[in-house]
């Protein structure tokens, strides 16, 4: 994707948190997610929280509490945002998340070349602001749908941050199957979510997706695009989830038991 491109699809992700929060009621607001700790509401105001300080803006002076769901500094840090819009209301904090991504897509809209290869942070460590805009987009739409699934809204599964973000999601399912898993060589798996397959296969000790599905797959895991991602956030439990019919598994029932399982790789 080119530089705008990326923006673009930043933008279509925002928009669609704006429209969707627009039509909220405050009840909506506080409703808990699956993100642990966070309601509606405190999904929007975390994601106001990052782009505060991508955007050099100070901390609030605020001590939250120490609850269970935080587990180290990264998170400490996340709450100091979220915790100082909890005695807001919901439209309070969408107005907030408004302006401060409206003046961030100004920006990058207004950004050059130079700019775009400027050295910034991203999660994984020192690199460029171009580097960072596919993590923003999916963080964003893993949170809008994290937000959607909680108030029984489901949407946006297409379009370019939903697509960018569910391209993150496939091309983390060879690190799934081969670091994770680690089944033996030879292994053939195929990921079928709606109208996307993926296949893949170990050779060598190491996993890589197939152009085209094997004839006869070791095992074949078959679930909807919003089961799929729940997996591979840390959403929900697994064994729930396998229960409650939401994946089918054909073939190797061992193999791809263990697959949903392992499945989360955001940790």
């Amino acid at each position: 994707m080119t530089d705008q491109e990326l923006v673009d699809a930043l933008d279509d992700v925002w928009q669609s948190i704006a429209d969707m929060g627009a039509g909220l009621t405050e009840t909506e607001w506080k409703t808990e997610t699956e993100c642990p700790g966070w309601s509606v509401q405190d999904n929007v105001a975390h994601l106001i929280g990052t782009e505060s300080v991508i955007m050099g803006r100070p901390a609030p002076d605020q001590a939250p509490p120490d609850l269970p769901h935080i587990k180290n500094d990264a998170g400490r840090r996340n709450e100091v945002w979220v915790d100082s819009r909890r005695d807001r209301s919901g439209t309070e904090v969408l107005a907030d998340f408004d302006e401060i991504t409206a003046e961030r897509i100004r920006t990058l809209r207004d950004t050059d070349d130079a700019g775009f290869g400027a050295e910034s942070w991203t999660p994984v460590g020192p690199a460029t602001v171009r580097d960072l805009l596919p993590f923003r987009v999916f963080d964003s739409w893993a949170h809008e749908q994290d937000i959607r699934r909680a108030i029984g809204r489901p949407d946006h599964l297409t379009g370019p941050g939903a697509d960018l973000s569910l391209g993150r999601i496939t091309d983390a399912l060879p690190y799934v199957v081969g670091k994770k898993v680690q089944p033996p060589d030879g292994t053939t798996v195929v990921f079928n979510r709606d109208d996307k397959t993926t296949a893949i296969t170990v050779e060598g000790g190491r996993a890589r997706q197939l152009d085209q599905p094997p004839d006869d797959p070791t095992a074949t895991l078959t679930m909807a695009t919003d089961t799929l991602t729940r997996l591979a956030l840390g959403r929900g439990n697994p064994t729930q989830i396998l229960q409650s019919g939401a994946v089918q598994i054909e073939g190797d029932d061992q193999l791809g038991t263990k697959l949903v399982n392992e499945m989360n790789f955001m940790f």
